[in-house]
């Protein structure tokens, strides 16, 4: 609450919109170009995310589950280096000293 005090609602919904929009285009990216090279490398012509053990009868879809991984991982990575390009890390320090 604090922060849409501060910031706006209208700096929160830039920073949601861009943030799915950030989202998608990392899915695409890993999606289209990360899992099929990934898929060819462990010899899954289909892609990695179709990549299966059959097990009693059941498939476990662990290609599929590495693939959202994948995902999460350069989401995670964008977000930190988009923090500290954006020296917003900085500017959250220097505000919790001037409070104090």
């Amino acid at each position: 609450m604090e922060f849409v005090q501060k910031q706006g609602i209208f700096s929160l919904a830039i920073g949601f919109i861009l943030g799915g929009a950030v989202s998608k285009v990392v899915t695409a990216l890993v999606t289209d170009i990360v899992n099929p090279l990934l898929g060819i490398i462990l010899g899954k012509a289909e892609g990695l995310k179709t990549a299966k053990v059959s097990l009693l009868g059941s498939d476990i879809l662990w290609g599929d589950f590495v693939s959202v991984i994948i995902d999460f991982l350069v989401i995670a990575v964008i977000v930190y280096f988009a923090v500290r390009w954006l020296k917003l890390d900085k500017e959250a320090e220097d505000k919790k000293a001037k409070k104090h």
